[in-house]
């Protein structure tokens, strides 16, 4: 964990010349992520950060957590991961409250408390993704919508929907109709210059090294999540098919309806054919249509969400990229 910062207690942990630090009255001892965390630790803090500039205000906030919670020690790993952002793991014998977490600088990093075992990045696990906000960073249908001139009605369903103020086959039926009587070829042309999300491909190329399987599960429609899979070199996609007659969109959607429950169904098929065991199964989306998928996976991560959603994933990724996915699995 290379830091090019001047702070002490980050110049010794990129080091790790001895196992502990005397640092402004606190005792910090460093132990291996690969080790597991000290004995009579009960809680996991991952902080995760992009800028190395930041880590003079991490310190000074752990100190802080350290006096509140009464700790003379404080146990702390470096946790290292392909992807170039930093991370630093705290092991606690106590869980901070919440009004010691909302002391947190969150606009310079992210802080993950963790409760519960996390799935293994070094064994084969499984990545159900959601699509639209989450894997790209646009919703198709909404850019389909404005290329077809009806853009502002569809966005405020669109909205509504992911606020789950909507029921989404209802939405989504209500949406595409609007789509009646335009030129296919919008789709093609969106499938062209679709905008991956930021830190997705240095995210998926290290879960791929670790022989993870990918999936993209989406409520949006076949070409884009086709166009991703063929793209990303991922494992399958589910989406919506659009009917399209004599080169015109006809309005209606076909087959099943990729809805909540059926993204939720991807993670128990997908991991059923790949045989992927319990605990390795990973989902993240970030509407509230995604929640019953989040709740199936043994770890659900809400990305930069609405409220519903937040509330009720394992972990929420609120200010960086995709980059930190890796830094929520155990190595």
């Amino acid at each position: 964990m290379e830091s090019l910062n001047q702070d002490a207690l980050f110049v010794w942990l990129a080091a790790s010349p001895t196992p502990r630090f005397e640092y402004q009255g606190h005792a910090f001892e460093a132990y291996q992520e690969s080790a597991g965390v000290p004995a009579g630790s009960l809680f996991r803090m991952r902080l995760i950060y992009d800028d190395l500039r930041v880590e003079s205000a991490l310190s000074a906030w752990m100190l802080s957590l350290a006096k509140t919670l009464g700790l003379d020690v404080i146990d702390i790993a470096p946790i290292r991961r392909q992807v170039a952002l930093h991370c630093i793991e705290l092991a606690l014998p106590l869980e901070p409250s919440r009004e010691l977490l909302a002391t947190f600088p969150s606009d310079l990093a992210e802080c993950h408390l963790i409760r519960q075992a996390l799935p293994k990045l070094s064994e084969p696990g499984l990545l159900v993704m959601d699509m639209d906000s989450t894997a790209i960073q646009i919703e198709c249908i909404d850019e389909l919508a404005a290329m077809a001139g009806v853009g502002e009605q569809v966005a405020a369903i669109t909205e509504r929907a992911m606020l789950g103020e909507l029921d989404f086959e209802q939405s989504l039926r209500q949406r595409v109709a609007q789509l009646k009587g335009a030129d296919a070829s919008i789709i093609e042309n969106l499938c062209e210059r679709l905008p991956l999300m930021s830190g997705l491909e240095p995210m998926l190329a290290e879960l791929k090294s670790h022989q993870w399987r990918l999936v993209v599960a989406s409520g949006g429609f076949t070409p884009f999540v086709g166009h991703l899979k063929q793209l990303l070199n991922l494992d399958a996609a589910f989406a919506n098919e659009l009917v399209i007659t004599d080169g015109r969109l006809v309005g209606e959607v076909t087959g099943k309806v990729v809805d909540a429950q059926f993204k939720a169904d991807v993670i128990a098929a997908c991991s059923a054919d790949w045989q992927i065991p319990p605990g390795q199964r990973v989902a993240i989306g970030d509407g509230a249509n995604d929640i019953p998928m989040v709740q199936a996976a043994d770890f659900g991560i809400a990305f930069h969400a609405k409220p519903k959603l937040a509330a009720a994933a394992d972990a929420n990724i609120r200010r960086l990229d995709l980059r930190v996915l890796p830094y929520l699995l155990q190595y």
